[in-house]
């Protein structure tokens, strides 16, 4: 029984460094997150506390995945992974052609509008980027576009989904912060529009600067009344936006409801367009379990971690640290943005909201900041993350449906451009947070 509480004696500062050493060792040999964090949690508990601790672990797990909001997770997967096997983002990028026209850069822009749209049906991202990398990416590399124009617009375009409502990002967010999802939707949904902007605008700056990276389409000699047949495409998933959010933003139902009104409305849409099968309800429901698994298991782990960390003082001894380092609450808002940059670079986006949120949110709210426009920013932040090498997880999942000859490295190099527009994005909010209308 000796060993029970020796770690107490090294005192929180040295038990803090010892934690962070500890969890870095164990992700560098491949073991996941989510057991690395439980194992790391259950260390400390019987080190600091001893054996009577463990049921503080339990209760901490139990809070995190009895929470009601959380049932909107699966919810939101479940109707990406839906989005994923019909043929409604087909269609939906079929009738977007009206929208490019013979514009030049057209199809690039018709590919960013599809991805804001299907942002705001399913919230997730790697079915985004795989749809698109599918629809979109062959047809620019035929038509002559840029290679890296192509890739870069479907990665950051996909990964929208992260930053349009209904963003499973700021749910997690919203849970961890303990702040309203709602109102973090209202917030972040000018911002999303903003940042599908700038990447529009880079489009038609390097359409009409470069003529050769983005070529004029071809007159369209379909007539009138077929090429308006396409508009078809949109009506279904235009529905499910409007019904998910509509009812979100008119109070109508809560994000859980709504997340239950939005699977309904793509089943019925699967129907409607005589798509719907057992199997693709089975493959949508098996991808779903593997998805939301993952998120629950680095939520347990996360959970359990923070809990302990917090008993140990550790919390405090971090919010001492950070508000530390300068009088000026800028400075040190800048200073987490940085952290969170350096952590997306090596960690999925659940394990740092979930390890992070507990520490930075009573931080931001300390300083007189507002935790929602603070989730926002966060938001925004992990859209660099999602295409940052080195584990950039949009590039990824491009090169497992890109053509062969298209490299690990050139999907990378082809991002920077639009990493620096997720910064500049993100430098805007801090700079003019009324975006956010907060």
């Amino acid at each position: 029984m000796e060993i029970f509480g020796s770690l107490q004696a090294l005192g929180v500062e040295t038990a803090t460094y010892l934690m962070f050493a500890m969890l870095l060792v164990l992700l560098v040999t491949g073991i996941p997150l989510a057991f690395v964090t439980l194992l790391v949690a259950l260390v400390f508990a019987l080190g600091w506390f001893g054996p009577m601790a463990v049921p503080l672990i339990t209760s901490r797990v139990y809070s995190f995945v009895s929470s009601f909001v959380f049932v909107s997770v699966p919810m939101f997967v479940l109707m990406a992974a839906i989005l994923d096997r019909s043929g409604i983002a087909r269609d939906l990028f079929d009738a977007m052609k009206l929208v490019g026209g013979r514009l030049r850069g057209g199809v690039a822009i018709q590919t960013i509008f599809v991805a804001v749209v299907l942002a705001a049906m399913s919230g997730i991202i790697g079915g985004e980027i795989v749809l698109l990398g599918l629809l979109a990416l062959p047809q620019m590399l035929r038509l002559g576009y840029d290679r890296g124009l192509a890739i870069g617009v479907v990665c950051a375009g996909g990964a929208l989904g992260t930053m349009v409502p209904p963003s499973i990002v700021l749910i997690i967010y919203g849970l961890t912060a303990n702040v309203s999802i709602g109102e973090l939707f209202t917030a972040s949904f000018l911002p999303g529009l903003m940042l599908a902007g700038f990447y529009v605008a880079y489009v038609l700056f390097r359409a009409y600067t470069d003529p050769d990276s983005a070529p004029i389409l071809e007159e369209d000699e379909r007539p009138w009344r077929e090429r308006l047949a396409l508009l078809k495409g949109l009506i279904l998933p235009i529905l499910v936006v409007i019904a998910v959010l509509g009812s979100i933003y008119g109070g109508i139902a809560s994000v859980t409801e709504a997340s239950a009104v939005g699977v309904m409305g793509v089943l019925v849409s699967t129907v409607l367009r005589g798509e719907f099968s057992f199997a693709l309800l089975k493959g949508a429901a098996l991808q779903t379990l593997q998805t939301v698994g993952m998120i629950v298991w680095i939520g347990i782990g996360a959970s359990a971690l923070v809990g302990v960390f917090n008993l140990m003082g550790g919390i405090a001894f971090i919010q001492t640290l950070l508000t530390g380092i300068s009088d000026d609450p800028l400075f040190v808002l800048l200073f987490m943005m940085a952290i969170l940059f350096v952590l997306g670079m090596f960690l999925d986006w659940v394990g740092i909201a979930l390890l992070a949120m507990p520490i930075f949110v009573p931080i931001i709210t300390n300083l007189g900041y507002d935790p929602v426009w603070f989730g926002v920013l966060f938001c925004m932040n992990m859209q660099v993350s999602f295409l940052s090498p080195p584990f950039g997880p949009a590039a990824f999942y491009l090169k497992s449906v890109a053509p062969p000859e298209i490299s690990l490295g050139e999907i990378f190099r082809s991002l920077l451009p639009f990493i620096c527009l997720q910064v500049l994005a993100l430098a805007v909010l801090i700079a003019f947070p009324g975006v956010t209308g907060r």
